[in-house]
């Protein structure tokens, strides 16, 4: 048998190939009309290959200019570029899943962020939901006090040592304040760490303190000591890539590019993280503390019974993972783009200054309702977009029609969020300006609809609330407190799950 077919095999080999890139194709007659970059149309390993290179969202945006709102990014995945479509694809009601592409985020167990099932994610949710309500969430609000006072303390440290490096012995000559150089990114990742090991895990991580990446890890039983920043950024790049071919997720760490193999012990090293830091709180079961973990640990489903450990844990690692890179890229983003924008920069300081008498770290009160300031972060979510991916969801049932087209069962659909919130024809034609008037002038009904930095639906970020909280406080304490130079013109970035910055190097000094 053996014999007959070895003359075959120079034939069979190809013919084997194009069955499995062109049957899928040829099969799904309803989806082979829309465009798409070749071989999107084929092949997932177009998708595969940019999100591997940092540039999904970069490659899908192209991607949509040119070719219109419908692509073709995998053989059975749609980029659908349209404001109407965030509610009819993510909305209440229309049965659709989340895709495949979560399977590759599961370590511990399924967690809220990551479980398929509607059912179980209700149950989840429910569980959940209740720890973010109005007023848990207004009791979080001293634990990302603390932390900013001490983010704050550490910035004015580094002007002060600054200025005293710069001060000439001749008073009659006086040097002007020098300014300290930094890496902004670097402080409001140790700043956003901090807070969400307050908040998630009953004490801060210490990176503030320390004023460098490090966190204990438990794995196997023994202990040691990771960068839970560098960690995190590979996690969510290898997720995020093996999420387009799930199916590797098992293979992948005998894969010859070591990208796959460091990425995969990042996963399991954030798990070690989580279950050290869960395992240290619930040795002390016993203390006053008000925060996500406890508000977690009183959680009950609806046979009323509690979380597992292991449940616990996932969940407590999705909040660390949530709560972390988002708030961190997006200060970063924010800085950046005010210090580019002068007017911009006057403005929001002007506001703070009429608000807040005194310097130091402002209460929630003070500034949750100054207009300049939520536009200015609502700018910035939309012009940085730091989930800028679209999230994939697989139709179910009879199918929905988009844009005079039908999508059958089991067509995967997503909105790309950079893509909609970078839309001349939604924004305007001063898209790609910075531009925080905007949303003080108002927006319209199509903008509204387009504006998903949390996303849309059942599904949405459920610790949203949480999140403006804090971004109102480290956007007031930083402009409140500090003044820059900004010292570079771009903000290069790298997208993983996130779309995380690279860097961003400022002059710093306290305000006189």
């Amino acid at each position: 048998m053996l014999t007959t077919l070895l003359p075959a095999l120079p034939y069979l080999l190809p013919a084997l190939l194009v069955a499995y890139f062109f049957v899928p194709y040829l099969s799904n007659g309803a989806l082979r009309k829309i465009p798409a970059p070749f071989p999107a149309q084929f092949t997932s390993l177009w998708l595969f290959i940019q999100c591997r290179r940092g540039r999904r969202y970069a490659a899908v945006h192209a991607a949509h200019q040119k070719y219109g709102p419908l692509v073709r990014i995998q053989p059975h995945h749609i980029s659908v570029a349209d404001a109407a479509a965030v509610s009819a694809i993510y909305g209440h009601g229309n049965g659709f899943l989340k895709s495949d592409y979560y399977d590759a985020f599961v370590s511990i167990q399924r967690g809220l962020f990551n479980t398929r099932s509607r059912p179980e994610h209700s149950r989840k949710r429910k569980t959940v939901s209740h720890t973010f309500s109005a007023k848990s969430v207004g009791q979080f609000e001293e634990y990302m006090h603390h932390n900013l006072a001490l983010f704050a303390q550490r910035w004015g440290e580094l002007s002060d040592a600054a200025a005293a490096s710069a001060k000439t012995t001749k008073e009659e000559w006086p040097t002007p304040r020098a300014y300290a150089e930094i890496d902004a990114l670097n402080w409001f990742n140790y700043l956003a760490f901090d807070i969400i090991g307050d908040l998630a895990f009953g004490a801060p991580f210490g990176m503030l303190e320390l004023g460098q990446d490090v966190a204990e890890v438990v794995k196997e039983g023994k202990t040691h000591y990771a960068p839970a920043i560098e960690v995190l950024n590979r996690r969510g790049e290898v997720s995020g890539t093996l999420g387009i071919l799930p199916w590797l997720k098992p293979w992948a760490k005998y894969l010859p590019d070591p990208f796959f193999s460091r990425g995969l012990k990042a996963v399991e090293n954030l798990a070690g993280i989580a279950t050290a830091r869960v395992n240290a709180r619930l040795e002390q079961p016993k203390t006053e503390r008000v925060d996500l973990l406890a508000r977690l640990m009183e959680g009950r489903d609806a046979n009323d019974q509690p979380m597992g450990r292991a449940e616990l844990t996932a969940e407590a690692l999705t909040q660390l993972i949530a709560g972390s890179d988002t708030t961190s890229n997006t200060s970063c983003a924010l800085l950046f783009h005010v210090l580019r924008t002068p007017r911009a920069q006057e403005a929001l300081v002007k506001e703070l200054d009429a608000a807040l008498p005194e310097p130091g770290v402002p209460h929630y009160r003070q500034v949750k309702d100054l207009p300049y300031l939520d536009a200015v972060i609502k700018e910035t979510m939309r012009i940085h977009s730091t989930s800028s991916l679209g999230l994939p969801r697989e139709v179910t049932g009879a199918g929905i029609t988009l844009l005079g087209q039908h999508f059958p069962a089991g067509t995967v659909l997503s909105v790309p969020a950079y893509t909609i919130h970078h839309s001349p024809e939604i924004w305007g034609t001063d898209v790609e300006d910075f531009r925080p008037e905007r949303w003080t002038d108002g927006i319209n009904e199509v903008q509204k609809e387009a504006f998903v930095p949390f996303s849309y639906g059942p599904r949405a970020c459920v610790g949203r609330n949480v999140a403006e909280m804090e971004m109102a406080l480290i956007a007031a304490t930083v402009f409140k407190n500090f003044e820059f130079e900004l010292r570079q013109m771009d903000l290069p970035t790298r997208e993983g799950f996130l779309r995380k910055p690279l860097g961003l190097v400022v002059g710093l000094r306290r305000r006189a």
